[in-house]
């Protein structure tokens, strides 16, 4: 596709599919400024030649979503304390899948946890994971940063629920679909840069003259519904980095209504004139 619109008379390419979006942007052409949204790292993906000063025709943001699976798999392993065997989930087509596994082992072994890898890279792949995870039933699982699992999130909630494993993953959206927990940069806000960038470009600047930004505000996400479905207590200590956030919400869908809503944390359900349960609800910050 990036090859048929570099055929036309286009101001700027905007990649925001992953790394292999950027890449085949970047394939396509190096005049057509490129503006991206990825997981991984651009100068090692030859995206860029450093963060601050890209040289090239592509810049934009980076969330650093495969670099946070070492966080993830620490924050999975303090909500599940008795787990020694765990199992992680990526996509080996791509860089950040291939650099995620290899990061995933090293934050294990430091931890001295057993880590399981499966591998997906379709929705077929995600099936027969699952299938082997049967045979095998780790006692907690990572599931790694790649667009393939964001396509097929519901499945793979669902798939997870099923098994009745305790799994962390890459985005808010996950937790919000009855998934038990994620950490993630703050994707809107990046998305967000990416339309700044555009704008920038549109009037003249030059992609190596905008450097590559990074994400500064990060947040987790405990589904407590599903925390008490699997049995877990959500221990203090796990939600001081979500309670000291600047802002901290309930997110819940009132019984009389269903319609979400955000609830601040602080307070009461008489005080914000909302009835709901908070073991019903998503504890988000932002």
């Amino acid at each position: 596709m990036a090859a048929e619109l570099v055929k036309r008379p286009i101001a700027a390419l905007v990649a925001v599919g992953g790394s292999n979006s950027a890449m085949a942007a970047k394939r396509a052409s190096s005049t057509i400024p490129i503006v991206f949204v990825i997981g991984g790292d651009p100068v090692r993906l030859g995206l860029a030649a450093s963060l601050s000063r890209p040289a090239g025709n592509a810049t934009g943001m980076t969330i650093i979503s495969a670099d946070l699976a070492p966080k993830r798999l620490g924050l999975l392993r303090e909500l599940v304390p008795n787990a020694t065997a765990l199992a992680a989930l990526t996509n080996p087509n791509t860089p950040e899948g291939r650099g995620q596994s290899s990061d995933m082992l090293t934050a294990a072994l430091a931890l001295g946890l057993k880590l399981r890898l499966l591998e997906a890279s379709d929705e077929r792949g995600i099936e027969a994971a699952f299938a082997a995870l049967s045979q095998d039933k780790p006692d907690a699982l990572l599931v790694g940063s790649d667009p393939i699992f964001d396509v097929h999130r519901d499945k793979l909630v669902a798939l997870v629920a099923a098994a009745a494993i305790p799994a962390i993953y890459q985005f808010r959206d996950f937790a919000a679909a009855g998934g038990l927990m994620s950490y993630d940069p703050d994707i809107v806000d990046a998305h967000r840069q990416i339309g700044i960038y555009v704008g920038k470009i549109l009037k003249g600047a030059l992609p190596a003259d905008l450097p590559i930004q990074q994400p500064t505000k990060f947040q987790l996400v405990i589904n407590l519904r599903t925390a008490k479905t699997l049995g877990l207590t959500v221990s203090p200590t796990l939600l001081v980095p979500v309670v000291n956030q600047i802002r901290t919400y309930w997110w819940c869908s009132p019984p009389r209504t269903g319609r979400q809503r955000m609830v601040p944390a602080s307070l009461t359900a008489r005080e914000t004139g909302a009835s709901f349960s908070k073991d019903k609800c998503v504890l988000i910050s932002l």
